[in-house]
């Protein structure tokens, strides 16, 4: 069985809405040095019975858990 974490991001140039507010509020609470906050989501699971548990999280990726068109991800297998 394996552990799979996958991070899902927006990709650079497109706006994240979600960051610009965390961005603003940290700032407003005296975290001044704080800029270009993004906010993604991290899935974790537990994947078994995969020879290639990598390559079954990547099909996952493309099918359902990320935008591809608007996000990128990045998995990890162990």
């Amino acid at each position: 069985m394996a552990k799979v974490k996958v991070h899902v991001f927006l990709k650079p140039g497109v706006l994240d809405v979600q960051g610009k507010a965390v961005e603003g509020a940290l700032q407003g609470l005296g975290w001044a040095g704080v800029s270009n906050a993004r906010v993604g989501k991290l899935i974790e699971f537990d994947l078994a019975g995969a020879e290639d548990p990598q390559a079954e999280a990547k099909k996952m990726c493309e099918q359902l858990l990320a935008n591809t068109v608007i996000e990128g991800y990045r998995i990890e297998a162990a």
